[in-house]
């Protein structure tokens, strides 16, 4: 009788293992980004008596608001007009401008030249997109003119 035995060896079964850990960091920093779709708006001449409030020929003004900020942070928007609408020494008070706003967060005011008014507010970070429409309350007591004033919307994002 004749026994056969066979000897095996595999190499490399038995690899090495190593671990090694990275920690990554970043820095996200408050931002705020504002977009009105347009950057004027006109008042078409019309007759007090029967168009006692003139909508600007651009409504609705399209606007986003986008704000990085913490959770429980609230961001705002305000508007704040320069001057009254002058025209030569003739002047229309600026708070005979107000708006209507729709979106969430968006609120509808009136135009001033001292105080901020507020026109959106939101809690934490995101996008917020509305519409404001802007309204001048017509009277006979204009004097005639090409009048103008500059408005500064403000997001701030604390």
């Amino acid at each position: 009788m004749t026994v056969t035995l066979l000897l095996g060896y595999t190499a490399g079964s038995h690899g090495a293992t190593t671990t090694s850990n990275l920690t990554v960091n970043t820095n996200i920093a408050a931002r705020a980004s504002l977009n009105l779709g347009i950057g004027t708006i006109n008042f078409p001449d019309a007759d007090p008596t029967t168009v006692p409030s003139i909508g600007a020929t651009e409504n609705a003004v399209s606007v986003t608001a986008r704000v990085r900020t913490g959770s429980a942070s609230v961001a705002t928007l305000q508007v704040l007009a320069a001057s009254d609408l002058t025209s030569g020494s003739n002047t229309i008070a600026i708070n005979n401008v107000t708006w209507t706003a729709t979106g969430p967060g968006f609120v509808a005011g009136t135009m001033n030249s001292t105080t901020p008014q507020t026109a959106g507010s939101w809690t934490g970070p995101g996008e917020q997109i509305g519409t404001f429409s802007y309204f001048l309350a017509n009277s006979w007591n204009y004097a005639t003119g090409s009048y103008s004033a500059t408005v500064t919307y403000t997001l701030t994002a604390p």
